[in-house]
């Protein structure tokens, strides 16, 4: 290796890569649908990066490695699959498509990768971390191939240095790689991805050559799995392969600096491990997790340190003087002439991009608030009082002052009858009746056939609907067109699930833009953004509101729609609410109270609207808590608090239900058996998961536990556009029959279909209904 640069003294770990107006998304889907080619899909993301890079720099990042490159299509740990070439056996013809580049996948294999094609399902999607990205789960196994054959990232550095830019690229670690990945169908009984380790790392290592051959000085591997110890491996096993891993790679001659970022929380036990390799610098989450003990900074000597004090996952300015005294405090514990830069703690690809575009949103509010290029901003404010003192920051400190004062003394921050009414629940509040008793009265209101069909809540949001909205928002369109419009889309939806067969219905949420932001644009102490996108997964964005103060329920949310729609059907009408704990994940919470509070506080308000529902005559309504694993604390030893006050604010919306209302709740990627307790003390009468994807992964898990009430495990990934068979419907069917008990299993797909078209949704919801029929007595 060459002589070390030195890392900028200010940077970040990662930037929002769908552009400020959602420019990746739409030439993605652009390239979907056929309305653009593969060149020309090309040339916007090359326009894409570029923007980028340009914006950075003009933001103040103009040392070299301080930008980093870390641009994807679809995703980070797809991106990885790819240049490994690790595709699942499925895919295994899709190799070598272009024969310029053999063992690879073309462009249309890698997107038939993350979509899935005929029969061939899509690669399994789970959270990233604890965070609400999704990634593409690996699927690896002793003769997965996997060796260094795609380029793309070193051309992406070739790209920038082209142009004048030294960027910093970013990739997924190969510890992080394999802990975030799954053992395959295919592969043996005692087998684990960590196996592999070595074929990983020497890939790797002709990545790191290939990397600085292009230019690039330092490379930053993202080791986010090292923050959590929740894995299905021994710990020991991982720190070895820390060790193995980073004492390879940095004995590779030709590669850039290395630094290892730690991302998501605190290192832990794999510090004084990557301490004791030959990396050049590690990146310490300072806000996730906290500034180590003076022993195990002292083992960094010799290696730079990157302080992560910034937050890259919520979008609250940062406290200028306590991050200060943090930085302070860890420079004072390093060892003399450590070199400290300054950085967000994790990418910044979970936050908006420019707060100063939001000029709809109350001034005072979006005073409080930082999104990418503000935290930016922030990272070189505090870059540069460290380096020249707080005197050289003095008017950025004292404007920060003044600004937290003002939030704090704002009347929405602190309703005195709202913490009154949190501080007056009891555990009676919390409480239903006994599950046995609740059944009873449930099939006697209801009379449901065995294995009873419905979907999540939503169907597709057409382009009519989409309009509607927007001419209604601008004043276009008065009430009563806006009203007659969902009406009407209401009235389509329930004949259409009448006429597919489906016994508990929905009314297909057309009026909701969002399964949280509707809600939040109903409740006092929320705001909502008009360009504030973040990525989810893929080419999908979400808009998360942001949550500021205390929570009231001016008036009923949902009644007026579930009611219409009851009216117009004989069967179960099912009211649908997004639960406290998906409110929260799923908006930008604030951070000036416990999150406890703030549940109760949500719980309260959708208590009231569960009473509302029944007096209204829904006898089904769902509370959705898809968040409650992704919100999972990553360490053991910080969970069973978590899952007190949010299975807590879960029974407090539901508590007051009568024992003949039937309340069901739904999970996405839920990793059942890590949170199974959670999920029966929910007290739900019906959970719905996903499982398609993993086919029925969970069953072994549901059966051990002894799990009492219903399920319904999906049988239709609506992730995918791919329309499952009947036969596959029916398959993976029989399995959570025979794992449960037919009396026991609901039948639904993973999740609501608002991002599907009608077409596979229909053809998808027959398939759905035939497979209960079939194995119906």
């Amino acid at each position: 290796m060459s002589t070390t640069a030195a890392l900028p003294a200010a940077t970040i770990l990662g930037y929002p890569r769908i552009g400020a107006d959602r420019e990746l998304k739409r030439a993605v889907e652009a390239y979907w649908r056929g309305a653009s080619d593969a060149s020309t899909l090309r040339e916007q993301a090359a326009a894409l990066r570029t923007a980028t890079r340009q914006r950075l720099t003009a933001l103040g990042l103009t040392e070299a490695s301080s930008v980093p490159a870390d641009f994807t299509l679809y995703d980070q740990v797809l991106q990885v699959t790819a240049t490994l070439g690790a595709v699942p056996a499925r895919f295994r013809d899709l190799l070598g498509a272009d024969p310029t580049r053999p063992g690879a996948v073309d462009l249309d294999g890698y997107f038939t990768l993350a979509r899935g094609e005929g029969e061939r399902p899509a690669m399994e999607m789970t959270k990233w971390l604890d965070s609400n990205y999704h990634y593409l789960v690996p699927e690896i196994d002793e003769a997965t191939p996997i060796d260094y054959v795609e380029t793309t990232i070193a051309d992406q550095v070739r790209e920038a240095v082209a142009v004048g830019v030294t960027p910093r690229p970013v990739v997924v670690g190969p510890v992080s790689y394999l802990l975030l990945s799954k053992a395959s169908d295919e592969a043996g009984e005692d087998f684990h991805p960590l196996d592999r380790l070595g074929d990983v790392v020497d890939a790797y290592g002709h990545l790191l050559a290939d990397l600085q051959a292009a230019g690039a000085q330092w490379v930053q591997l993202d080791e986010p799995a090292l923050t959590s110890d929740a894995w299905d491996v021994e710990q020991g096993r991982i720190l070895a392969a820390v060790r193995d891993a980073y004492t390879w790679l940095g004995a590779v001659v030709e590669r850039p600096a290395v630094l290892v970022a730690g991302t998501y929380g605190s290192l832990g036990e794999s510090l004084p491990v990557l301490a004791s390799t030959p990396v050049e610098a590690v990146a310490l989450d300072l806000v996730a997790g906290s500034v180590p003990p003076a022993q195990e900074l002292a083992a960094l000597e010799g290696k730079a340190v990157v302080a992560g004090i910034v937050s890259g996952r919520n979008i609250w300015r940062t406290d200028l003087a306590a991050a200060l005294d943090t930085l302070e405090e860890l420079r004072a514990a390093l060892p003399e002439g450590t070199a400290v830069s300054v950085a967000t703690s994790t990418s910044l690809q979970h936050v908006p991009h420019d707060v100063e575009r939001e000029t709809a949103l109350d001034p005072a509010v979006r005073s409080w608030l930082a999104f990418a290029d503000q935290k930016v901003g922030e990272v070189l404010t505090l870059a540069r009082g460290l380096a020249q003192g707080r005197e050289a920051v003095a008017a950025e400190l004292a404007r920060d002052a003044e600004l937290r004062a003002e939030r704090a003394a704002h009347p929405g921050v602190n309703r005195p009858e709202v913490r009154s009414a949190v501080a007056a629940v009891t555990d009676a509040d919390r409480t239903r009746a006994p599950y046995a008793e609740r059944k009873a009265a449930q099939d006697e209101r209801l009379g449901l056939p065995e294995l009873p069909t419905t979907t999540i809540g939503s169907f597709p949001q057409t382009a009519e609907i989409r309009k509607a909205r927007a001419a209604h928002r601008r004043g276009e369109l008065d009430a009563a067109g806006y009203d007659a419009a969902m009406r009407a889309e209401i009235a389509r939806v329930v004949a259409l699930q009448e006429e597919l067969g489906l016994d508990v219905l929905v009314h297909g949420e057309a009026e909701r833009n969002d399964m949280v932001q509707y809600f939040a644009e109903l409740l006092d102490g929320f705001s909502a953004t008009e360009h504030g996108w973040v990525q989810s997964y893929g080419s999908r964005c979400t808009r998360p509101s942001i949550l500021w103060g205390d929570i009231t329920r001016p008036a009923p949310m949902t009644v007026a729609w579930s009611s219409y729609a009851q009216s117009l059907t004989d069967k179960p009408m099912k009211g649908m609410l997004t639960g406290p704990v998906t409110i929260m994940a799923w908006s930008f919470v604030r951070d000036d109270v416990p999150r406890a509070q703030v549940a109760d506080q949500l719980g309260l308000a959708l208590r009231a609207e569960v009473a509302d529902l029944e007096a209204a005559g829904i006898g089904v309504v769902q509370v959705d808590e898809p968040a409650i694993r992704e919100t999972l604390p990553l360490r053991r030893e910080d969970r069973p608090a978590y899952l007190e006050w949010s299975v807590g604010s879960f029974r407090l919306a539901t508590g007051g239900a009568a024992p003949a209302t039937q309340v069901h709740t739904h999970l996405c990627y839920s990793e059942f058996d890590v949170v199974i307790d959670a999920v029966d003390h929910l007290d739900a009468d019906v959970t719905s998961i996903e499982a398609s994807r993993s086919r029925m992964d969970i069953l072994p898990a549901v059966a051990a536990h002894g799990f009492e009430r219903q399920l319904g495990p999906g049988v239709w990934d609506i992730h995918s556009p791919r329309v499952p068979s009947a036969d596959e419907c029916t398959e993976l069917l029989r399995r959570a029959v025979d794992a449960l008990g037919i009396e026991r299993v609901w039948v639904n797909p993973d999740c609501g279909l608002k991002t599907r078209a009608y077409p596979e949704t229909e053809a998808s919801l027959r398939n759905l209904v035939e497979a209960a029929r079939r194995l119906r007595p």
